[in-house]
């Protein structure tokens, strides 16, 4: 697009559409409202809430609290909530068999909330990490993360949440070809409606250490559980890399995702405005545990203002595009907008 030539100064002052509230308003090309947000929560097999140390002001919440966090986002106009799962460490193994478990926390959870308050989107997680006591997204044997096994134990875990009345699953796990599958079992198990978010562009970033804290997540092993594997990044993008975002997008819009990710957010700003120009599709940003972290640590220091700086955070993402935000600083974001 071609900008117009503008009149010189002193006939061009932009200064004049700053001078007031109202006329900043007017003239506002972008705004945040409750709608563009997506609850992320970590929920326990426990009762009450217990405080992430790492992460001032998350808590994890008890099944019942959850129900009671529905009920929130629906009175704050929070459309969605995303959900992860805090296992107890001694239920954890090698290869996340409680994944899946209908009884599971998960799936309890998803039936409360629902029943609190239908009006109000359940996102699920679809990954392996939660449940191994490796800390690996997936199956591993000989150091290697095996993917077409992974995929089919996601796809158990994912047709599991989907009956427990999960309205969106989102694969987290950067396995390949996992959507088409995925997506493929949801139809043959009657479950046409079921949305994917697929974590489409996940890179591998030293941005999720709190979430691993939250979620109580093993430390990725080395050892003889972790067998070799110290990190994610024979699965997870490589941070320096664009174009393999896009080939691994449009793979998975190709396989049947309904929506998109970027994860991280605000490091990512560019792969997000890139990918929304390249598809048009609605695509999504993770401002992940990392993010929080930072804000809250330096706002609790002093050294930010830290209102100013999440809703400012908040809104450079729908600035680069983002059709909605996946961010624990939800329902404090929709009390200030609301």
């Amino acid at each position: 697009m071609t900008t117009p030539p503008l009149a010189p100064y002193p006939a061009t002052r932009l200064r004049r559409l700053r001078q007031a509230d109202w006329t900043r308003r007017l003239v506002r090309e972008t705004t945040l409202t409750p709608s563009d947000l997506i609850w992320s929560m970590v929920v326990h097999e426990g009762e009450g809430v217990i405080p992430v140390a790492s992460m001032p002001g998350v808590e994890r919440l008890s099944v019942k609290d959850a129900a009671k966090a529905a009920v929130r986002a629906r009175d704050l106009g929070i459309p969605a909530i995303a959900i992860f799962p805090h296992i107890d460490g001694a239920r954890k193994d090698a290869t996340g068999s409680i994944a899946a478990d209908p009884d599971g926390v998960i799936p309890r959870a998803v039936k409360a909330m629902k029943d609190a308050a239908p009006e109000v989107g359940i996102m699920c997680d679809v990954a392996l990490d939660p449940f191994t006591d490796h800390g690996h997204d997936g199956v591993v044997e000989g150091g290697r993360i095996l993917n077409d096994p992974t995929i089919e134990r996601l796809i158990e875990q994912g047709l599991m949440q989907a009956e427990a009345g999960a309205d969106i699953l989102a694969p987290s796990d950067m396995m390949d070809g996992r959507i088409g599958k995925l997506r493929a079992a949801l139809e043959g198990a009657n479950f046409q409606d079921t949305m994917i978010m697929s974590y489409a562009a996940k890179y591998a970033s030293a941005f999720y250490g709190p979430y691993r804290d939250a979620i109580g997540s093993a430390k990725l092993s080395a050892g003889p559980n972790g067998q070799g594997l110290g990190d994610k990044k024979t699965y997870q993008m490589d941070p320096a890399n664009t174009e393999e975002a896009i080939r691994e997008v449009a793979l998975d819009i190709a396989e049947g995702a309904d929506m998109v990710m970027v994860k991280p957010g605000l490091p990512y700003l560019d792969i997000l405005r890139r990918l929304v120009d390249e598809f048009r599709m609605p695509t999504y940003a993770f401002q992940v545990s990392g993010e929080y972290a930072m804000i809250k640590a330096a706002g609790m220091n002093g050294w930010i203002d830290e209102e100013r700086a999440i809703l400012e955070s908040l809104t450079a993402f729908k600035r680069a595009g983002a059709a909605g935000i996946i961010t624990y600083f939800a329902p404090w974001a929709a009390e200030k907008l609301g």
